[in-house]
């Protein structure tokens, strides 16, 4: 499966992320500027923060109670599709979802 970030100098990442696997795993492993995950996933550093594209928000779905708090302290301004990158877990209904990285 096929997961793309749009970096806030015009490149942009495609990657092959397997299911299962979090958009974070997934950059941190493969270098993607910009996503860092401090964390390692556990929703307590908000450095994975992305902008799912609008035409994949609505199967990406919302951020959790716990996730929206996250979001709120971002370094790069939240938007209305912002999520944590840790919290989007790969699947076959986001096969080709494209993100940005928004520059902090």
């Amino acid at each position: 499966m096929k997961a793309t970030w749009n970096l806030a100098d015009g490149r942009e990442i495609t990657l092959d992320v397997a299911e299962g696997t979090s958009l974070m795993e997934a950059a941190t492993r493969h270098g993607v500027p910009g996503i860092i995950g401090e964390c390692g996933g556990s929703m307590s550093c908000a450095t994975c923060h992305v902008v799912v594209d609008s035409a994949w928000a609505d199967r990406a779905g919302g951020p959790s109670p716990f996730e929206e708090d996250m979001l709120d302290i971002t370094e790069a301004g939240r938007q209305p599709s912002s999520r944590l990158s840790c919290q989007l877990k790969m699947n076959a209904s986001l096969d080709g979802i494209v993100v940005s990285v928004p520059q902090a």
